[in-house]
C-alpha cells in the first residue's frame, strides 16, 4: 500500500513515469534500497493502480534505442482514493516507519482526521502498558525466569513508551502545521 500511495501522491505533484519516480527515490538517498523498492515492484504497481482506475497513461515517449517511457497521471478516481488509503496506512500501522509516506502525503488529507486516528493509537498503546503491568503481576516470578521476565518488561515498556512519545510529537507537528 505504501508503495501505492507515494505513486498517487507524486502524481498529485506532477505527471510522471515509473523509472523517474525510481530515480528521485534513489538520490540523492537511496531511499529504494533502503525500502526494497525494486523497478518491477514500482511498474507492478503502477500497472495494479491502471487497472483499479486510479492512474492512466497520458502520453508515450519514444527515443531512440531506448525503450518507450509511459507517462502516467492521477486520475479522479485516483484523487478521492488517495485519501482513503492514508487514512487505513494510519490506522493499519504497527511501527512509526510505517506511517512515513502517509506523512509526507499529510497535504492532501483532512488532518484532524489523521489526528484522531493518532490519539486512538496513543491511548490504545497506552491501555497496553496498563494491561501489561498486570500481566506481570500474574506472572509467577523465579529466580531461574526474573531476569528475563524484567527484560521483556523493561523493553516492551521503553517501546510503548517511546512510541506514544512519538505519536504524540508528530499529533503537536500535525497541529502546528508542521508537516
Amino acid at each position: 500500500m505504501s508503495i501505492q500511495i507515494f505513486i498517487l501522491g507524486k502524481l498529485m505533484e506532477k505527471n510522471s513515469y515509473p523509472y523517474l519516480l525510481k530515480k528521485q527515490l534513489s538520490e540523492p538517498i537511496p531511499f529504494d534500497k533502503m525500502s526494497g523498492l525494486t523497478e518491477s515492484k514500482l511498474y507492478y504497481n503502477f500497472e495494479a493502480l491502471s487497472k483499479k482506475g486510479l492512474v492512466e497513461i497520458v502520453e508515450t515517449i519514444k527515443e531512440e534505442n531506448r525503450p518507450d517511457k509511459q507517462v502516467f497521471q492521477i486520475t479522479e478516481k485516483g484523487k478521492q482514493t488517495l485519501p482513503k488509503l492514508i487514512y487505513k496506512l494510519f490506522e493499519n500501522a504497527k511501527e512509526i516507519s510505517e506511517m512515513y509516506v502517509g506523512i509526507a502525503y499529510l497535504k492532501f488529507v483532512d488532518k484532524q482526521k489523521v489526528i484522531n486516528i493518532l490519539e486512538s493509537k496513543v491511548q490504545d498503546y497506552k491501555q497496553m502498558l496498563i494491561q501489561s503491568k498486570e500481566i506481570k503481576y500474574k506472572i509467577q516470578v523465579t529466580t531461574e525466569n526474573e531476569g528475563l521476565l524484567n527484560f521483556m518488561s523493561d523493553h516492551f515498556n521503553t517501546k510503548t513508551n517511546n512510541t506514544i512519545h512519538f505519536l504524540e510529537k508528530l499529533i503537536t507537528l500535525i497541529e502546528n502545521d508542521n508537516v
